[in-house]
């Protein structure tokens, strides 16, 4: 494959990717917040920010806007997201608002249930206690870590390691965690560039 947009062709399209998601968290967060339905933003987001908390050179961009909230709220969501131009899909299980309806799944809003098992793990949590964030709202560090060792996927590893390198996840925390989950960690502390 060689390289067909160069120049400032290509720093604009780099660029209006990393915004357009940027804009469709923001949305997403005025949306809710407009219509009260509680949330809590989980996911590549609320990573950032909590990485932001202690180095910004550390961030990492995320195509995508991961949601959780409680199934009773899931159809207020509904309304709200259609009502504010979003279109429904559900994929594979996975409920999530695109701004266009042949918009790609990469470019969507993913909603997240609490108490819904993914894969194999763990019940996804409640969105309470919540932390906020001054503009929206996310779950405190040690719910995000759990459901990140849960999940387990390349980029949740990824996520950890980057916490791991900033000092916010240690050794002390594996205590914390149910056995299954420690096991997850403990390999990632053992082996942080693996």
């Amino acid at each position: 494959m060689e390289f067909t947009i160069t120049g400032e062709e290509l720093w604009a399209r780099m660029e209006r990717a990393v915004e357009k998601v940027n804009e469709r968290l923001r949305r997403t967060v005025r949306i809710l917040e407009d219509a009260k339905v509680p949330y809590a933003v989980i996911g590549g987001h609320a990573v950032r920010a909590w990485v932001a908390q202690v180095d910004e050179a550390a961030l990492r961009t995320t195509c995508d806007v991961d949601i959780l909230v409680r199934p009773q709220d899931l159809p207020a969501l509904k309304d709200a997201m259609t009502a504010a131009g979003f279109h429904y899909r559900q994929t594979a299980g996975l409920d999530m608002f695109v701004e266009h309806p042949d918009a790609s799944a990469r470019d969507a809003v993913h909603v997240l249930l609490c108490g819904r098992i993914e894969r194999d793990g763990e019940p996804n949590p409640d969105i309470e206690p919540v932390t906020r964030a001054s503009d929206f709202r996310t779950v405190p560090l040690e719910t995000l870590v759990r459901m990140k060792l849960n999940a387990f996927h390349d980029k949740d590893r990824v996520h950890l390691r980057d916490m791991m390198s900033l000092g916010m996840i240690d050794r002390s925390w594996l205590p914390r965690f149910p056995e299954r989950l420690r096991a997850r960690l403990e390999t990632l502390l053992d082996d942080p560039d693996g």
